[in-house]
């Protein structure tokens, strides 16, 4: 089978293109990945959509006054993280990316945190493709969701595949996914990157998914990422993998080792795998990572990339022993539309977030220097309610003390 595949490679005929041959064509590719809620800016003026949106909005112009295109992709892991975005089935973040204008996103693990019926909700919900090609139906044998996704920048045809982790089926619920099977990603990325060479005839091809970088492909005991996937393909298969899921800017120090503890608005060198780009922004909108390519005469080169940092901050202590939180780069403006979006979803979720649903009469013990090393009444109310809420018969509390 995998000779077969090789094969079908190697023997696919590439009709006359629609590019021109000898002109240089600029296309910028920007992606953000495991978003979890953020749709709105933290407690200090960090991140949130509507700065994102401006950030977006004037890259847009940049490159098109440079005569380039752009395409925005997302890792995925849209949902989870914040109650005002979970209460409302991240309707909020999903509407928010329409404004921005993705393009596409790959579908993470955190999308199965709901029933099916609220991830096809939140597919009519965006103006944009959920792509993944490795998840399948089991009663039927066919895919759950579009398997990639065709964009025409200027002359160029580009082809964004979706591969999700494996790993989604036994770090899930089990519940939602008696009839899904989440098959090997990088296996099935052969099986599309053939069909889309004999059917589509791209002239370029990108991955975008939820599978996690590990250096030098170490994965230990997580399904295998990005690094294990490009090592596996043919050489230069995929110009790019847009990469999520272990929530890292993927910022290399050495060749197979990202950066320990990287600086906002530092140089990010991304990682280069058997020819294959691979790039992630982090998490929660904390960065929108930006690759300009060049493209002539069938090639993709990369020029230039940078991880951006939207209003992230850093804390500083005073000499009078006052601290605050400034500002690593220029502060970027909320966008005013974005704002008027978002507003009504933040004030819904806080609202139901107000409700009062009990009461207590003493004090519950959650300071970190108790919480790691006893016992506490808070733990044992926060156990009694996930206990109520899964009908678990019995439920075990780890304690982290790292």
């Amino acid at each position: 089978m995998a000779l077969a595949l090789l094969a079908a490679f190697a023997l696919t005929t590439q009709p006359a293109q629609a590019y021109e041959k000898d002109k240089t064509y600029k296309i910028t590719i920007l992606h953000t990945n495991d978003h979890h809620g953020h749709f709105w800016r933290s407690e200090y003026g960090e991140y949130g959509l509507a700065a994102q949106k401006t950030l977006v909005d004037s890259i847009r112009k940049e490159v098109a006054q440079e005569g380039g295109s752009v395409l925005l992709l997302s890792g995925g892991d849209i949902n989870t993280g914040v109650p005002e975005s979970d209460l409302q089935d991240a309707e909020p973040d999903f509407r928010g990316m329409n404004l921005i204008g993705y393009d596409a996103m790959a579908v993470g693990n955190h999308e199965f945190d709901n029933p099916l019926t609220v991830l096809r909700q939140q597919e009519k919900w965006a103006k944009f493709p959920f792509l993944s090609a490795n998840i399948y139906q089991k009663s039927t044998g066919e895919r759950l969701f579009k398997p990639w996704a065709i964009f025409t920048r200027q002359d160029i045809k580009i082809a964004v595949i979706g591969l999700t982790t494996d790993d989604t089926a036994k770090i899930g619920n089990p519940e939602y996914f008696t009839d899904i099977e989440f098959r090997k990603p990088a296996e099935e990325a052969k099986v599309v990157i053939q069909e889309l060479n004999m059917n589509e005839k791209p002239d370029v091809i990108i991955a975008t998914t939820h599978m996690g970088h590990y250096d030098n492909g170490d994965h230990g005991s997580n399904a295998p990422g990005d690094v294990e996937m490009a090592r596996s393909l043919p050489a230069g298969s995929l110009a790019m993998i847009v990469g999520g899921h272990s929530q890292d800017p993927v910022c290399m120090a050495s060749e197979n080792k990202k950066q320990v503890n990287y600086v906002p608005g530092t140089p990010c060198a991304p990682d280069k795998q058997n020819g294959i780009w691979i790039v992630q922004a982090h998490e929660w909108g904390k960065y929108v990572g930006r690759a300009d390519f060049e493209f002539r005469n069938g090639e993709m080169k990369m020029v230039n990339y940078q991880l951006i940092p939207v209003n992230l901050k850093k804390k500083v202590t005073w000499d009078n022993g006052k601290s605050e939180r400034v500002l690593y780069t220029p502060e970027i403006a909320e966008n005013p539309q974005m704002l008027s979006l978002l507003t009504p979803f933040q004030n819904k979720g806080k609202a139901q977030l107000e409700v009062k649903i009990g009461s207590v009469n003493g004090l519950l013990e959650g300071d970190r220097s108790k919480v790691r090393f006893v016992q506490t009444n808070m733990g044992r109310v926060i156990l009694a309610a996930q206990i109520a809420r899964t009908g678990a018969d019995l439920l075990l509390r780890i304690s982290d003390r790292s």
